[in-house]
């Protein structure tokens, strides 16, 4: 039988591969089974296992956050959704519920600006260019990031430099201990709503430089839980939210390898799901909620991601991926009288190659060249519909310099899109130039205190909803703009002393700027709607973040505290009488606390969030007013070893102080809620 004495999440974390650096700035140590806060994962080489206790921190230059590791999976969290609104600057859309919509907004600028890459290549949806972060489990995941602007390494291909912002998923990796061949891990979560979510995963050593995994994972939940509502005085009436029913399952299935100065990495994909749309709780008679939307999805995809050095002056990446995605959305007024008739049924394709080249001229100086081709084409069973397939061509030039206490970036993207339909004019063609340039300053050796800074200018396509959608898509529709502004600085120290152990503190202040914002306004009638250029908005705010880890006795503590001010004012409309009114649902002040203690096998979580006042509307009067809200979250955990396996015990309480709330107007969100996980590994 294989010994697998350790082989928890927990001895994961402690247990780790030492990693060979392509780049002169990168630190060559894993963390426990995750990579640390700055240290690149395009920029290694895994050579033998050795063991180690410690690692050195890389700043980074663009402001990034990032939770890996047991942090991570303590979370009181669901999906990918639920753990980032953690991160400071973000605004998660959550039309309530766990089969409800999740979007992500960074710092104002919208959903379509932010890039969500898995393992290294983007997720995309060239229909409406909204990534739904609820469908990404946790049950696989090892770290997601957040950067502001772009990553810090100039080394990756030409779509990492087209976002705003990026969410990076790193999906997990195996480690094998002396001997063995095989990890398994069992696990199972059940609680409130009637939820129950299994989950399998299988990990093989096929050879010295070859490895495999394969993880499925299945869900279901009724989705049913009471909310409180107010007719004019506090809340007063008690509903059950309905037909929020998901049923999905995931499977994924990955080889790793290693070559010699290099490494490869082939992933498949599938997702398949049925759910209900609860809807917005406005009444059709007091106390009478019907919704019956229902949703069906199926994804999958293939991506291989290919790196090797060629020499010391230069290395390359090659990055390929196919994708299909079906919707089926159905909207049955026989059972929804507040609706209109829809049976509709998209089907995406998307083909992705990526060409990524490094040169180092000199130790201060570096260079890269990317080039991406991108097609994507949308089928729909819409009357007279246009069939439009697009295609994208990046290529990206950057180069970095690192004159020890100063280093600054600069990169160039160009990018060119051009279009054809099958059914009237394509929109023209668009070929835009967009510049970054990041600045960081360290003004003393060893103080652990660094200045930085960067700009960036950078646009979003139309979405192929927006420019050939059915009596409301608009070909003529320009580039949505963003131009970025940040400075901040970043104090990280490694304390020695009996009690403190490290502190980090992030502090950044940021303007940006949204031009030609697309929204969708009436027509000849309140039923057709078009697309157009109109809104203009204005960004400022300012973010601040800190880290601390302690230790008592035998318990270690970790605190890790943010906070957001956001002044998002909507200049669109001169001649309104709400001319620079805060942009809807993004409030002045907001924060998250996540405290940690671990004590031998027991380890305790508490998270918070703080979500402040706001408008649902650009109309800031009264009626239009959200109130602010908070939630509380508990999680108890226990490890045991029996006989040559590895026993996981976890029990958490949400919203325990059973906080009746809306994200969004309307979709009221769950009260207090429990769930229970039992993992097993050997």
């Amino acid at each position: 039988m294989p010994d697998c004495r350790g082989l928890s999440f927990a001895l994961f974390l402690s247990v780790v591969p030492l990693a060979a650096t392509i780049s002169a700035a990168s630190v060559p140590v894993y963390e426990g089974h995750t990579m640390p806060d700055g240290f690149d994962a395009d920029s290694v080489q895994q050579l033998e296992s050795v063991y180690v206790t410690a690692h050195k921190s890389v700043p980074k230059i663009i402001p990034a956050q990032r939770l890996a590791g047991e942090r991570l999976q303590r979370l009181s969290a669901h999906s990918v959704a639920d753990a980032i609104r953690y991160f400071s600057g973000v605004q998660i859309k959550d039309y309530g519920g766990v089969g409800g919509l999740k979007s992500v907004n960074i710092r104002s600028l919208g959903s379509q600006h932010v890039g969500v890459f898995y393992d290294g290549v983007e997720i995309g949806n060239a229909q409406n260019g909204i990534v739904d972060l609820g469908k990404f489990s946790l049950d696989n995941m090892e770290a997601v990031s957040l950067y502001n602007g772009q990553k810090s390494s100039i080394f990756q291909s030409a779509k990492d430099f087209a976002s705003a912002g990026s969410i990076y998923l790193q999906s997990r990796t195996p480690f094998f201990g002396e001997g063995k061949k095989n990890n398994f891990k069992a696990a199972v979560k059940g609680g409130s709503f009637g939820t129950v979510n299994p989950s399998l995963l299988w990990e093989r050593r096929i050879g010295e430089n070859l490895s495999m995994q394969i993880s499925t994972e299945y869900l279901y939940t009724t989705g049913k839980y009471k909310f409180s509502y107010s007719k004019r005085d506090g809340y007063d009436t008690t509903e059950v939210r309905k037909n929020g029913d998901v049923r999905y399952y995931r499977a994924e299935a990955s080889l790793f390898g290693n070559i010699e100065d290099g490494r490869w990495q082939a992933k498949a994909y599938f997702y398949d799901s049925e759910r209900g749309y609860p809807g917005a709780s406005v009444r059709e008679e007091p106390g009478k909620y019907r919704h019956q939307d229902r949703q069906w999805d199926r994804n999958f995809f293939l991506q291989g991601r290919f790196h090797k050095e060629i020499s010391r002056f230069y290395r390359m990446q090659l990055n390929a991926k196919y994708a299909y995605d079906y919707l089926h959305y159905l909207s049955d007024p026989r059972l929804d009288v507040t609706t209109m008739y829809v049976d509709n049924r998209y089907r995406q394709q998307e083909l992705y190659f990526s060409s990524v080249n490094g040169f180092r001229l000199f130790e201060w100086w570096s260079m890269n060249l990317s080039a991406d081709l991108q097609y994507n084409t949308l089928n729909a069973d819409l009357t007279d519909f246009a069939y439009p397939d697009r295609y994208t061509l990046l290529a990206a030039l950057a180069t970095s310099f690192d004159w020890g206490k100063l280093k600054v970036q600069g990169s160039l993207l160009n990018t060119f899109v051009t279009e054809s339909v099958k059914r009237g004019k394509p929109a023209p063609d668009k070929s835009e130039l967009t510049p970054t340039v990041v600045a960081s300053y360290r003004p003393f050796d060893n103080s652990g205190l660094t200045f930085r800074a960067f700009y960036k200018r950078i646009f979003r396509m139309p979405t192929l909803n927006d420019l050939y959608y059915t009596f409301i898509g608009n070909k003529q529709l320009n580039p949505e703009y963003t131009t970025q502004y940040n400075i901040g600085a970043c104090y990280e120290k490694s304390l020695n002393g009996r009690f403190w152990k490290k502190v980090k503190v992030q502090a950044d202040l940021y303007y940006n700027e949204v031009e030609d914002k697309i929204i969708a306004v009436p027509a000849s009638n309140q039923f057709r709607w078009t697309m157009l250029n109109l809104g203009y908005v204005e960004i400022r705010g300012a973010d601040v973040s800190a880290e601390i880890s302690a230790s008592i006795a035998k318990v270690s503590l970790n605190l890790l505290a943010s906070y957001t001010y956001q002044k998002a004012q909507d200049f669109t409309d001169r001649e309104s009488s709400y001319y620079g009114g805060q942009i809807p649902y993004i409030p002045w002040h907001s924060g998250s606390l996540i405290l940690g203690a671990a004590y031998r096998s027991w380890s305790f979580n508490y998270s918070f969030i703080y979500t402040g006042e706001r408008y649902e509307s650009s109309a800031n009067i009264p009626e239009n007013y959200a109130q602010p809200w908070y939630t509380s979250d508990l999680s108890l955990s226990k490890g045991f070893e029996i006989k040559k396996c590895r026993l996981h015990l976890s029990a958490e309480v949400n919203n325990i102080f059973d906080q009746q709330y809306e994200v969004v107007q309307c979709y009221p969100m769950p009260g207090t809620n429990f769930r229970i996980t039992a993992s097993v590994m050997f």
